[in-house]
């Protein structure tokens, strides 16, 4: 029996077609970086103080700016040891009572009593308009920032399900298609939200397409060429997302209203509907659904496009495990092998997005300049795509995986345990945390496709990373909610699940030029998958040896 794989080999394994449909599939990681982690910006909280009508009548009258407002009529408190006005409380005082003039002098106000705000909020926004300022989202209703981000990842969670389900299903494309469709439409319906909880659903159905249809931009490139070649474009397809992580720090700090920048993050998704004409189904799938004609087709396509010839065994094209095409989640728990890579993935995905998100967030609480800190975080991430490209075919993928992830838990403690007055040394270790979970994250996918079968691949890629969205759930809740009792507590947290995830890691089988497999069996006896790979080869061998040479250069009449 001839495989794809054997066909890619005349057909071309990374020619001029795979490369094209690589550069027009790398595009989406990129707005993907603005969606994951644009709530450093939209969501940026500026100081603040309580809103007084008497006093924002007399600050206006008498031409005060904000910052002399607040230091006239904003109380003290005790935060971390320091002393600084409050953000939460105000005067609870008759201020045509104080005495206080427009020649700003002081009064005492010492023993007023206090009370929580009433009349909103006012805001130094640093000319950033995001929707805590516009919705106030701050002091007891600060917590739903953290929904923002969490029902983002509530989409990710079911939306990556149903779509891993529909690409095996239905096919990779049309998949891809569609999500598109949703992200064009929510991407755009997130950004005029009239209120905070149409915020909230728009943002949760965006999120229900976006990383599905990211899922199978990597699954369908990665079936599309030879087995030396997909890790390197699963981690270039994922350095893109670090290309986007750059560039948004940019876009914000020229679009300084949160909706104008959601339009911005929205805009690449809806031009990805003309890929319809630019990208082809995955031939594997296609066998996979016994569609060998479709699939012979798409795959001269390919061949001529590199300019290549297919000789005449495309004809027998066919996929072993397509009877049991449909893929179930039993598939991924039914058998032993496919059991622990499933238990193990699923925590290295939660692991990696928990850890990844929360040192992004970490960024719009620490102070400092916001856009060069993140910039910086962004040029940290490409030495994590080059690490893993020098590593993974010398070494291995089990010990760089492993690695990554227990370099990223000792950053964590030690960047926890250093004091502020070693900003740098506390900067650099956080920085090689960053690339350590970068790694991790980048290696996950594409050894999770490595480790499942054709016919469940792409489900069983989304149903493991559904813990990489409940992750996405915890991480700005523990972040941001632990952060007011220890700012360092969630890199305690943090470091904790890096190392737990590191030591699961060595436990999975190394997949270092293994092909992808075809079938379950092929996971629970992979001493006999190989035999049959090197009978294969040895049939194969023995045709093209005993074939006329015009047999092979003449191509197939379909």
């Amino acid at each position: 029996m001839t495989t794809f794989d054997d066909i890619l080999e005349e057909a071309g394994k990374f020619g001029r077609c795979q490369k094209r449909i690589f550069g027009l599939l790398c595009m989406v990681s990129m707005p993907w970086a603005g969606v994951y982690v644009g709530i450093v910006f939209q969501g940026f909280t500026p100081e603040h103080w309580c809103r007084d009508p008497d006093v924002a009548a007399l600050s206006k009258s008498c031409g005060w700016s904000p910052l002399e407002t607040r230091r006239l009529a904003v109380p003290l408190e005790n935060r971390s040891g320091e002393t600084v006005r409050s953000t939460c409380q105000r005067y609870d005082v008759d201020w045509n009572a104080t005495g206080l003039a427009c020649d700003r002098t002081e009064v005492d106000l010492s023993k007023a009593p206090l009370a929580s705000c009433k009349h909103g909020w006012e805001y130094d926004y640093e000319g950033r308009q995001s929707f805590v300022t516009e919705f106030d989202l701050v002091c007891a209703d600060s917590w739903l920032v953290d929904m923002y981000q969490a029902t983002l990842n509530v989409g990710f969670l079911v939306g990556s399900i149903a779509t891993g389900y529909l690409a095996d299903r239905f096919g990779r494309k049309i998949s891809f298609l569609m999500s598109n469709v949703l992200n064009g439409i929510m991407g755009i319906l997130v950004a005029v939200a009239p209120n905070y909880v149409s915020l909230l659903v728009f943002r949760a159905l965006y999120g229900f397409g976006i990383k599905g249809g990211w899922v199978v931009g990597y699954v369908l490139i990665t079936e599309l060429v030879g087995v030396e070649y997909r890790r390197t474009v699963g981690v270039l397809y994922q350095m893109f997302f670090s290309v986007g992580i750059m560039l948004l720090p940019l876009l914000a700090y020229y679009i300084t209203d949160w909706r104008w920048l959601q339009v911005v993050i929205t805009v690449p998704y809806i031009l990805f509907l003309s890929y319809y004409w630019f990208i082809p189904e995955s031939p594997r799938w296609l066998l996979s659904q016994n569609d060998s004609a479709k699939a012979v087709e798409i795959t001269e396509a390919i061949a001529k496009e590199n300019g290549k010839t297919l000789s005449k065994k495309i004809e027998t094209l066919r996929d072993d495990n397509a009877e049991t095409s449909n893929p179930s989640f039993m598939d991924l728990v039914r058998t032993p092998r496919m059991r622990k890579h499933t238990l193990i993935l699923s925590f290295v995905w939660f692991t990696s997005a928990v850890v990844y998100q929360g040192l992004i967030m970490r960024l719009g609480i620490l102070g400092g300049n916001v856009y060069i800190d993140f910039l910086i975080s962004g040029l940290v991430e490409f030495p994590a795509a080059f690490l893993i490209l020098f590593t993974i075919e010398r070494i291995g993928r089990r010990l760089p995986f492993a690695t990554a992830n227990i370099v990223a838990g000792a950053a964590c403690f030690i960047t926890a345990m250093l004091p502020d007055s070693l900003f740098w040394l506390k900067t650099t270790v956080a920085c090689i945390g960053r690339l350590g979970i970068t790694m991790s994250f980048e290696m996950v996918v594409f050894v999770n496709t490595e480790l499942y079968p054709t016919f469940v691949r792409n489900f069983g890629v989304s149903v493991c990373s559904t813990l990489c969205d409940v992750g996405g759930i915890v991480a700005p809740f523990m972040l941001y909610r632990l952060a007011v009792i220890w700012l360092e507590l969630p890199l305690i947290i943090f470091g904790s699940l890096s190392f737990v995830a590191g030591g699961l890691v060595l436990l999975l089988p190394e997949t270092k030029g293994i092909p992808l497999p075809d079938t379950i069996d092929d996971i629970e006896f992979p001493e006999r998958a190989q035999e049959n790979i090197e009978l294969k080869k040895q049939q194969l061998d023995n045709l093209l040896a005993t074939s006329p040479s015009t047999d092979v250069k003449d191509p197939v009449a379909v």
